[in-house]
């Protein structure tokens, strides 16, 4: 070994196709020392820098950072563990890709406000955890102080226990509805309603009956169906299929007020876009359906 010819740096270069640049950055930061120096003060190196430099090279193209690298040669750590630990962030870097990919496309097919791009491309950077702490944030908001235990608070626990995930190759669709999330849980108007209804849910009286909704579904859906006014002989006759037709004004007033207060078409749109993001489909819509009802509750003399 005493007799083996080193290497100059250029001499390396050729050798193994690294440029003299890359070699001489990678010998300055330790994981590629040369072997002695010439008279001249030139770097030289023997045939373990070429094996080293082969494993650097390699592991670098794999897109392994100096340090890691450093540690492997130095044996602190296995080239297995750090190997594993770039897999994970590989497998990030993927799912990134993913989502900014659909973004793109969305941008590919119209020209958006910039607000929305922005937005966009936010959303496109959030991980699954900051994703459901801005659900979580939003029900935190919208529910504290009400009572989770009461009939009508279980809003609060559905919309916190089902978790907005965006899938590792999202749809547009699926981006889309992330951006409609978003707007829609930080908007005050929404936040408002949702809040209305929490603290209505919560404050409602535990020994009170409660509708059935199935009627209601059967009976004001079929009559939205065919077209039905709320307001017309058919409507009423409709109506006395779900309720005592005995009913007096003011408790009818009173039934439509509580239909009212948890009735909203944003909340439905809410569930919809959980649905798009988690794959569950689209809920079926009783929004309709509960509308023609307070409406036919209202529409006495």
């Amino acid at each position: 070994m005493a007799d083996e010819p080193l290497l100059t740096i250029g001499q390396l270069a050729r050798r193994t196709g690294v440029p003299v640049r890359t070699i001489r950055f990678w010998s300055d930061e330790g994981v590629l020392p040369e072997t002695d120096r010439s008279a001249g003060n030139y770097r030289r190196y023997d045939s373990r820098a070429v094996a080293r430099l082969d494993l650097v090279r390699t592991l670098r193209e794999l897109g392994m950072g100096l340090d890691d690298i450093r540690l492997v040669l130095e044996r602190k750590r296995s080239v297995e563990d750090v190997a594993a630990a770039h897999v994970q962030a590989i497998d990030h870097q993927i799912r990134v890709l993913r989502t900014q990919r659909a973004v793109c496309t969305l941008l590919a097919r119209g020209a958006p406000s910039p607000r929305k791009a922005a937005l966009m491309n936010d959303l496109a950077r959030l991980s699954a955890a900051e994703r459901q702490q801005m659900i979580d944030e939003f029900v935190d908001a919208t529910f504290a102080g009400t009572d989770p235990d009461a009939p009508g608070a279980a809003i609060a626990t559905s919309m916190r226990t089902l978790p907005a995930e965006l899938p590792d190759e999202p749809t547009t669709e699926q981006v889309e509805a992330w951006v409609e999330l978003a707007e829609l849980v930080n908007d005050p108007a929404f936040r408002a309603r949702a809040r209305e209804m929490a603290v209505a849910g919560s404050q409602a009286d535990r020994d009170q009956p409660q509708f059935d909704p199935e009627p209601i579904v059967e009976h004001a859906g079929g009559a939205v169906d065919a077209g039905i006014a709320p307001d017309s002989p058919e409507g009423q006759a409709v109506l006395a299929r779900i309720i005592d037709p005995g009913m007096d004004a003011a408790a009818r007033d009173e039934l439509a007020d509580t239909i009212d207060t948890f009735t909203d078409r944003r909340v439905h749109r809410y569930w919809e876009l959980l649905g798009i993001l988690n794959g569950w489909g689209r809920p079926p819509s009783r929004v309709e359906p509960f509308e023609w009802f307070s409406a036919a509750l209202r529409a006495h003399d």
